[in-house]
Order: C-alpha cells, then structure tokens, then sequence
C-alpha cells in the first residue's frame, strides 16, 4: 500500500489540525494570528501610555511569558502589569506577570477600572448557561477600561471541543451516548453517564446575536475557515 488508510481517519484528522501544542496546525495558526490583532489592539491605544495593565480572564501564564517583550518596546510605556485570573492556581517567575485565583463571573476583588484592558481566549463558552454569561461579560466591561474577548460560534459545523460535526445541535441523549461510546476530541469516552452529562453541560457556545446582546456596541471580528466564521472577537471600549 502507498499509504496507510489508518492516517486518513477523519476524527484524527480533525484531532490533529485542531491541537494548538503543534506549531502547523490550524488552531495554533489560528491563536498566533488572534494575538497579532491583540498586539495591534493594544498598541493603537498604549503608543501614548506611560503604563499599562493588561488582566487576562481565564488564561495562563504561558503565553505571557513568551510575549511580554514585544509590550516592553510599545512607546512610552515604563511600567506594565500583566495579571492572570484562572479557577485553578497558576504560578509564574516573571515579576511582571500576577496569577490570581478568581471566578470569571464574580471577580469583586478588582475594582471598577482596574485595568486599561481585558482579555479573554475561549472562556466565556464554558462558565455556564447565559446568565452566567451575562455576568462574566458585565464583570469584562466593569473592570476593564477595553476588552477584547474570543469565542467559538455556535453555528460553525465542527464543534470545537468535542471535534465532531454538529455535536451542539445535537439532542442531549445522543450526546450522552456518543461521549459514552467514543474518544471525542481531547476528552475521552466515560462508561459514568454523570460524567458524560458534566462533560456536555462545561460548553454553551454562543451566537454572534447572543455576543452583541453581551457586549453592545462591540467592535466584532469574525474570523474564517473556508469561508465559514470559526470564531468571533469582540472588541472595544467599555461603557
């Protein structure tokens, strides 16, 4: 044989192009294309800063640590504050960088304003139904003097986490079945129909209407995939 059909499973496939921790796939071509317009973002507004406090809500330190130079050279900028909200406890080295335990949808330990920018990476699809929602965009616009914040769309035919076409339109019982009989995505199969049930209820994607109900008067990008809107990014400045 030429080749091995076991390489053309669409599953693995959509596995493989999906995973960010490999530099050629689409999903990581993706997120260093997003931060390109992050940088951008930020410099449209920081070039005449002196200070700059960034707070980024249900990240990491990870991708801080590796882009905190290019914050270092934006115009005036002297002094910058990076710090990073998670449910789970994150530590990092770099003196610049701040990792906070907080709830994304009640973050009360920050005041109005705090910062002059929040950011936010396929977050608020998994804090809960809407009205969870709701509260951690009011939470975004409260603390945050600008916001950008990036979701996957509802009606994009892959579903982004568990990779398989349609899965979000799909009846909770067949969900259910299918994460108990099969490895969808990342998340393998569970014989616990509990579990299974958690697993579908941790993502609510939302619609491009349901964004701009959240965050009105965004700015909204959409970014594509063959012509199809994967994702949308909405920015601004907060009320």
């Amino acid at each position: 044989m030429l080749f091995n059909v076991s390489s053309l499973n669409p599953a693995k496939i959509l596995t493989k192009i999906s995973d960010e921790r490999k530099s050629n796939s689409l999903s990581n071509h993706l997120r260093k294309r997003r931060f390109i317009q992050f940088k951008n973002f930020v410099e449209s507004y920081a070039s005449k800063a002196d200070s700059l406090r960034i707070i980024d809500v249900g990240g990491t330190p990870i991708i801080w640590e590796n882009n905190l130079s290019w914050l270092k050279q934006i115009g005036l900028i002297k002094n910058i504050e990076v710090t990073i909200t998670n449910i789970k406890e994150y530590k990092s080295n770099n003196k610049i960088i701040n990792c906070v335990i907080a709830d994304a949808t009640n973050m009360q330990q920050f005041q109005d304003k705090q910062f002059d920018i929040v950011f936010s990476n396929s977050v608020i699809e998994h804090v809960g139904d809407y009205k969870a929602q709701q509260s951690m965009a009011n939470e975004i616009l409260r603390i945050g003097k600008r916001y950008f914040v990036q979701t996957p769309n509802y009606y994009f035919p892959i579903e982004p986490h568990f990779l398989f076409p349609f899965f979000q339109f799909l009846p909770l019982q067949l969900k259910v079945w299918l994460i108990t009989h099969f490895d969808l995505g990342w998340r393998k199969k569970t014989s616990n129909r509990e579990t299974a049930i958690m697993l579908v209820d941790s993502v609510k994607l939302l619609t491009k209407k349901q964004l701009m109900a959240l965050f009105p008067g965004a700015n909204i990008f959409e970014e594509k995939v063959f012509t199809l809107t994967k994702s949308f990014i909405m920015y601004g400045e907060s009320p």
